[in-house]
Parts: structure tokens; C-alpha cells; sequence
């Protein structure tokens, strides 16, 4: 028997869109069917994108999002919807880091991670929220108005990991807006769940992996390897499919077992 998820006719918004998981993640929704919409700042990299999501029969459109920058993140759904009509999925995945011991962090290490990975992850999501649910509240009987919100967490929202502490606080804070979002937006039809990916090889982090220390983690892990971001794609694409309507609220791990 096979399953086929079909996501045509719905407009998809992805943060962090110019590299990594982000871009794993819009080409498999464009490849689903979705209207994608790549959203960062690195532009020249997201029209490149575009251009490989376009070529392979997508349809996908670039805005400018910082998402430190209220304005921006108001500016950018704006825009989105305009160009390519309601948002009905929104990928919330961006997302930093710095690499220290907790005794060294700075104010300014601790504003860098928090007001991208939680500040500016609530600030998106309220803002497609607030579009969500304005469409919900006023709707005809029968007609579709949901949405499926999909915060990227970590295992380390989870688990605390050495010399990463800021960072874990900052997704275990990802991990209760999404529980909280959940509750409040659920009896609207807007789906508000987490992914909490583990240790993923993406172009920032590959060099990582060569090294002593790097081999070392990978040792220390349950199967002793690393993922890919194509890894992901299942879990993505069940939370933001039409049939996931009772998926609410869920934090799902997909760490290979680390967080254990």
C-alpha cells in the first residue's frame, strides 16, 4: 500500500530558508506540490534556490525576513501572502548558536541565540497566527482556513549538551510556545507541533565532523552517526499534510535516539 501526501493549492512560508534544514525543507514541501515561499536574508542565495525548486516544476517566491526585526517579519508575511496568496503552512526554522562554556557567555552571546531562536520564532508564528485565525474566525462552514505551524526545536530543547547550554534554553523554550500555541489556536484548526532534530550534517556545521572532537561525539551517540537533512523529510511532511488534523501540540524527536 502506498501514501501519498499531497500538498497542492497550500502556500508554504520557510524561515531560514538559504541553507541547511531550511533548504532541504522547502525543496520537499515544493516538491509535494506546495507554493514555497523562501524567506532569510541571504537573498542572492534564496533566488538560487528558486531558480532549482522552479526548474524541477515548483513554484516558489524569495522575501527579505530578519527575523530580530519585527518590522521585517511583519513586512515579509505581508508580502508573502500578497505575492503568493494565504499562508497555510509555516516552516518556523531559523535558528543560531554559539559554542561555550555557560561561565563565559556573554550579554550579547545570550541576546545573539535567544532573540533569533525564541524571540524571533514566537514573533513569526504569532504573526501567521494572527492571520490564521482571522481567516478561521470569519470563514464559511465547511470551508478549509486551518493551518499547520511547525516549530524546529532540538534535541538540546530536550536534553541539556555541554558547552551549548544558551541554545538548549532557547529551544526548550521553542518546545513550550509550541505546546502553548497548541492549546490556544488548536479549536481554530491551526496544527502547532515541534520537531526537535538531532545531530544533522548540514554545509555550517560538515567541517565539524572531520575533526577529532567531532569523531569523538559521533562515537558517543546511540548508533554512533549522524543524520542528513533529507532524514527529516518524513516527520516533516506528516505534520503539514491535510490528513494531520489530529496532530496537535506534539514535540517529536527525531535525533536518532540521543536525547534518550
Amino acid at each position: 500500500m502506498s501514501y501519498n501526501i499531497d500538498l497542492s493549492g497550500r502556500v508554504a512560508l520557510v524561515t531560514g530558508a538559504s541553507s541547511g534544514l531550511g533548504t532541504q525543507f522547502a525543496k520537499t514541501l515544493a516538491g509535494a506540490g506546495a507554493a514555497v515561499v523562501l524567506a532569510g536574508r541571504r537573498i542572492e542565495r534564496l533566488k538560487t534556490l528558486r531558480a532549482e525548486i522552479e526548474g524541477n516544476g515548483g513554484d516558489a517566491h524569495v522575501v527579505a525576513l530578519d527575523v530580530t526585526d519585527p518590522d521585517s517579519i511583519k513586512a515579509a508575511v505581508a508580502h508573502a501572502e500578497t505575492e503568493m496568496g494565504t499562508i497555510d503552512i509555516l516552516i518556523n526554522n531559523s535558528g543560531v548558536s554559539t559554542t561555550q562554556k555557560l561561565v563565559d557567555v556573554t550579554e550579547d552571546d545570550y541576546d545573539f541565540v535567544f532573540d533569533t531562536n525564541t524571540k524571533g520564532a514566537f514573533f513569526v508564528a504569532q504573526e501567521v497566527g494572527k492571520r490564521m485565525l482571522g481567516r478561521a474566525q470569519g470563514s464559511a462552514p465547511g470551508t478549509f482556513t486551518g493551518g499547520r505551524i511547525v516549530n524546529i526545536a532540538s534535541m538540546g530543547g530536550l536534553k541539556a549538551v555541554s558547552k551549548i547550554g544558551v541554545y538548549c534554553m532557547s529551544k526548550a523554550a521553542v518546545v513550550h510556545m509550541t505546546r502553548a500555541m497548541a492549546i490556544e489556536w488548536g479549536r481554530y484548526g491551526i496544527n502547532v507541533n515541534a520537531i526537535c532534530p538531532g545531530y544533522i550534517d548540514t554545509e555550517i556545521n560538515h567541517h565539524q565532523w572531520q575533526t577529532e572532537a567531532g569523531r569523538r561525539l559521533i562515537d558517543m551517540l546511540p548508533r554512533k552517526r549522524i543524520g542528513h537533512p533529507a532524514d527529516l523529510d518524513a516527520v516533516l511532511m506528516m505534520l503539514c499534510a491535510n490528513e494531520s488534523h489530529f496532530i496537535n501540540g506534539a514535540v517529536i524527536q527525531a535525533d536518532d535516539g540521543f536525547a534518550l
